[in-house]
C-alpha cells in the first residue's frame, strides 16, 4: 500500500498541479511537484521495507 502512494500521488493529482506559477526554487511548481515525489517514493519504499522485514523478524522467517 505504501508502494501506491506515490503512484497516486504522480499520476491522478496532475489536475491539482497542472501549472507553472509559483515558482519553488527557481522550478516551475508541476516540475517542483514531480521531483518532491521523487524523492518522496524513496522513503514510502524504504518505510515499506522496514515494515516487512520487521514483519519477517516477528514472524521468524528471517534467514
Amino acid at each position: 500500500m505504501l508502494g501506491l502512494i506515490p503512484f497516486v500521488a504522480m499520476c491522478f493529482s496532475v489536475s491539482l498541479w497542472d501549472r507553472i506559477d509559483p515558482m519553488l526554487f527557481g522550478m516551475p511548481f508541476n516540475l517542483f511537484w514531480l521531483i518532491c515525489w521523487i524523492v518522496l517514493s524513496t522513503a514510502c519504499l524504504w518505510a515499506a521495507y522496514k515494515m516487512e522485514t520487521a514483519r519477517d523478524k516477528r514472524d521468524g522467517r528471517a534467514q
